[in-house]
């Protein structure tokens, strides 16, 4: 299954969408788009999946997702409420030649590593968290200027972390498409036991040679990857929900508890106990 090809919205008023998505138009699938996306969580919390990399988020991250880099944010629950401003631009939104532009260096330079997809550092967001809220309400000249400031702070201060290993530039179309289909179906089966011949399998693929084909594409073996996923979710359980660690465990595709709190420690470098304390102390 090839990620969803999403077309934001734009209308003939507007060069780049810069607008909020709350429960249930935030939700969707797993999916790609060729305009770079710069998105504010301002309610809700869940699981990440940019690329190979999985993660959670909360309110207040901000992440700079590149062209073309497939992603998707799950929920904690059902019921669960989120919200986001969501900036999407094509980089050739402000027209043809102006990313070519001596002085447009490093804001090239910055949609390049976005390709890996960012995680904006604490410091940048308390910047430029005033300036994607406004962006949505303002009109006119001073939308492209709103843009412009948050690239600069994004290229002056660089304080964000690279995600993903797989860069959209790094396979072919075919490979993305096989990959692709093995991340939705470990995002959409992940609580459900998954072994190295059955994704194989649904890969259509000998264990062996899927094996090193999801290492060379992902940087990693399929294996840490599935434990990312499981992983990923069990954090989101631990800090929203009183449910006890075992319940979590098996919740998060685990059969025993031993081999859960060895994943987690390997993951996290915590146990979900700590975890679970060390994140609700500093609430």
């Amino acid at each position: 299954m090839k990620p969803f090809i999403e077309k934001p919205p734009i209308t003939e008023d507007i060069s780049f969408l810069a607008k909020t998505y709350r429960t249930p138009l935030f939700e969707i699938p797993w999916h790609k788009h060729i305009e770079y996306e710069l998105i504010l969580f301002t309610e809700g919390e869940g699981v990440i999946f940019i690329g190979d990399h999985v993660g959670d988020f909360k309110p207040g991250d901000i992440y700079f997702i590149g062209s073309n880099l497939p992603h998707t944010f799950q929920k904690t629950t059902k019921d669960t409420i989120v919200n986001a401003v969501v900036i999407q631009f094509r980089d050739d939104f402000w027209g043809k030649t102006f990313i070519d532009l001596p002085e447009s260096k490093q804001v090239r330079h910055l949609l390049e590593q976005s390709l890996n997809g960012l995680k904006i550092g604490a410091e940048l967001k308390g910047r430029i968290t005033p300036l994607i809220k406004e962006l949505e309400f303002i009109k006119g000249f001073l939308r492209i200027i709103k843009l412009c400031e948050c690239l600069q702070l994004l290229t002056e201060i660089k304080q964000f972390d690279k995600l993903s290993t797989q860069g959209v530039k790094d396979f072919s179309f075919k490979k993305n498409e096989r990959i692709d289909k093995v991340f939705q179906y470990t995002i959409e089966n992940f609580q459900e036991p998954i072994t190295l011949s059955s994704i194989a399998a649904y890969a259509n693929m000998s264990t062996p040679a899927f094996c090193n084909y999801f290492k060379k594409c992902a940087k990693k073996p399929y294996i840490s990857f599935l434990n990312e996923v499981r992983i990923g979710y069990a954090c989101t359980q631990l800090i929203d929900t009183q449910k006890s660690v075992e319940s979590i465990c098996y919740e998060s595709g685990y059969a025993t508890l031993a081999n859960f709190n060895k994943q987690f420690q390997k993951v996290k470098r915590s146990t979900p106990s700590a975890y679970r304390r060390t994140f609700r102390s500093v609430l």
